[in-house]
C-alpha cells in the first residue's frame, strides 16, 4: 500500500549482520567484522518501510561467509523485464488517461477528475519508485544519494495514499449520484478542494519518513534507511497506522459503499413501463459502477501480499535468514507495484469513451482504425438540463360538467358520448403521465442535472 524506502538485513546462513541503525553497523565493523561481513546486508521492506531491527553478530572470519542473495544472470535479466514492464505500461498508460479526459470536454466529470488523479499517482509511483527500490533490492546498494533517499521513503506513502483516496471518493460520489440522486453534485472547484486535501494529508502522513531518512556510507556500500528515534518498535507502530489508514479503512468505506450501490443497481426488478432514457442512464450507471469494483478489488489484491510480508518479517524475523525471502520480496513487490498497470487496461476494456481515446492515441499504429463512432465519442454533446424544482411535472386538468336533459335522451346520449370522449382522452393521456412520472420517481434515475455522459 503506502510505498518508502527502508533497508533492513536479510542474512546470510552464517548468522544476521545488522542494518537497523549506523550504530549497530559501525559497532560491528568497529570490532573487526570483515567488508565481506556487509555484502549480507540487503534491501528489505522498499515500499512501507521505516526503520530495521537486527542485533550484533560475534565478529566471524571472511571466510566463512557468503553472500547468499546473489542472483544469476538469467534471473536478473528476468526480473529486470517483469518490473521493466510494470514501469512502462504504468507510466504509458496512465498518462493516456490523463490525456483523455483533459483534451476531451465531454470527459471532464466529477468522476473522471478523481480518475485523473488516480492516475497521475500510479505513474508517478511507478516512474520514480518501481525501478529505484528494484535495483536497491538487487545490490543491496544506494546510489542516487541522500536527497533523493529523502524522497524515496517520503513520495511513495503520498502517491499510494492519493491513489487509494481518489478511488474512495469515486466510491462516495457514486453512491450520492446513485442513492441520492436530487442532491447537488460536487462542482468543479469543490473536486478540485477534494483533491488537494487528499494531497495535503498524504504529504503530513509520509513526512516523518522524509525527517528520518538516513543514507549511511560504509565500505564498499552505501545504505538508504529509515532511522526512528525510538527504534524498530515505534517504526512498527507506525507501519501498521499507515496499513490501516490507507488500506484496511478506505477498503472498508469502499466495501460498504459499493455494496449498497451494487444492491440498488442489480438488486431490484426494473419497472415494466419505463423510457429509453431511463434505461440508458441505468445501462450507463452499472457499466461505471463495475469498472471501478474492479479497479478497487485489483488494487486490494495486489497490495494484501506485500502487507503479510512486512507483517510476518517484523514479528518472526527469522524469515530474513530464510534462502528464497528475496525472491518471495521481489515477486510481492512486484504485484504491489503492477497495480499501477492494470487500470488504464480496465479503462480501455470497459468504457467505450476511453476506448476511442486509446484509439485516437495509437492510430499511428498500422492495425489501429479509428471510425466515425469513435470520433463522435469523444465530441460534446449539448445537453440543456429542464430547471424545474422536481423530477416530474404535475399536470393540471380542468373539469367539466355535463348538464343531462331527460327530454332528450337519445340528444343527450349523443351529447354524453361527444362530451365523454375528451374526457376519456384526457385521462389517458394523464394515466401515461401518471406512469412516465412513477418510474421517473426510482431511486436509479438522476437527478435532471445529470446527464447520461456523467455516467458513461
Amino acid at each position: 500500500m503506502a510505498l518508502l524506502t527502508a533497508v533492513a538485513n536479510w542474512t546470510n546462513s552464517s548468522g544476521a549482520v545488522g542494518a537497523e541503525s549506523s550504530d549497530n553497523l559501525s559497532s560491528q565493523l568497529a570490532a573487526g567484522a570483515s567488508a565481506e561481513t556487509a555484502e549480507s546486508v540487503g534491501v528489505h521492506l522498499l515500499v512501507l518501510g521505516g526503520n530495521q531491527s537486527a542485533s550484533p553478530e560475534p565478529p566471524q572470519h571472511r571466510a566463512n561467509l557468503t553472500n547468499q542473495f546473489v542472483q544469476p544472470s538469467w534471473r536478473i535479466a528476468l526480473w529486470s523485464l517483469a518490473y521493466g514492464v510494470v514501469v512502462a505500461v504504468a507510466v504509458f498508460g496512465n498518462i493516456i488517461v490523463i490525456w483523455i479526459i483533459l483534451a476531451h470536454k465531454r470527459m471532464r466529470t466529477v468522476t473522471n477528475y478523481f480518475l485523473v488523479n488516480l492516475a497521475f499517482s500510479d505513474a508517478s509511483m511507478a516512474a520514480f519508485n518501481a525501478l529505484v527500490n528494484f535495483i536497491y533490492a538487487l545490490h543491496s546498494e544506494w546510489y542516487f544519494g541522500a536527497n533523493y533517499c529523502r524522497f524515496q521513503n517520503f513520495f511513495p506513502i503520498t502517491a499510494v495514499f492519493a491513489s487509494i483516496y481518489s478511488m474512495t471518493a469515486i466510491a462516495v460520489d457514486r453512491y450520492m449520484a446513485i442513492i441520492d440522486p436530487l442532491k447537488p453534485r460536487l462542482s468543479a472547484t469543490a473536486t478540485k478542494i477534494v483533491i488537494g486535501s487528499i494531497w495535503v494529508l498524504a504529504f503530513l502522513l509520509a513526512f516523518p519518513q522524509c525527517l528520518y531518512s538516513k543514507t549511511k556510507v560504509l565500505p564498499e556500500r552505501t545504505l538508504c534507511y529509515v532511522q526512528w528515534p525510538e527504534g524498530p518498535k515505534q517504526h512498527f507502530t507506525y507501519h501498521i497506522f499507515v496499513i490501516i489508514l490507507v488500506y484496511c479503512f478506505p477498503l472498508l468505506i469502499m466495501g460498504i459503499t459499493y455494496t449498497i450501490v451494487g444492491i440498488t443497481l442489480w438488486g431490484g426488478a426494473i419497472p415494466g413501463d419505463t423510457g429509453d432514457r431511463y434505461r440508458e442512464q441505468l445501462k450507463a450507471k452499472r457499466k461505471v459502477v463495475k469498472m471501478m469494483i474492479i479497479v478497487v478489488v485489483i488494487f486490494a489484491i495486489c497490495w494484501l501480499p506485500y502487507h503479510i510480508y512486512f507483517i510476518l518479517t517484523a514479528i518472526y524475523q527469522q524469515l530474513n535468514r530464510w534462502k528464497y525471502i528475496q525472491q518471495v520480496y521481489l515477486a510481492s513487490f512486484w504485484l504491489a507495484m503492477s497495480s499501477t498497470m492494470y487500470n488504464p487496461i480496465i479503462y480501455c476494456c470497459l468504457n467505450k469513451r476511453f476506448r476511442a481515446g486509446f484509439k485516437r492515441a495509437f492510430r499511428w499504429c498500422p492495425f489501429v482504425q479509428v471510425s466515425s463512432y469513435d470520433e463522435l465519442e469523444l465530441k460534446t454533446t449539448r445537453f440543456h438540463p429542464t430547471r424545474q424544482s422536481s423530477l416530474y411535472t404535475v399536470t393540471r386538468m380542468e373539469s367539466m360538467t355535463v348538464v343531462f336533459d331527460p327530454s332528450d335522451a337519445d340528444s343527450g346520449k349523443s351529447s354524453r358520448k361527444k362530451r365523454a370522449m375528451p374526457k376519456d382522452a384526457s385521462s389517458n393521456s394523464c394515466s401515461r403521465r401518471n406512469s412516465k412520472s412513477a418510474s421517473t420517481t426510482s431511486s436509479f434515475i438522476s437527478s435532471p442535472y445529470t446527464s447520461v455522459d456523467e455516467y458513461s
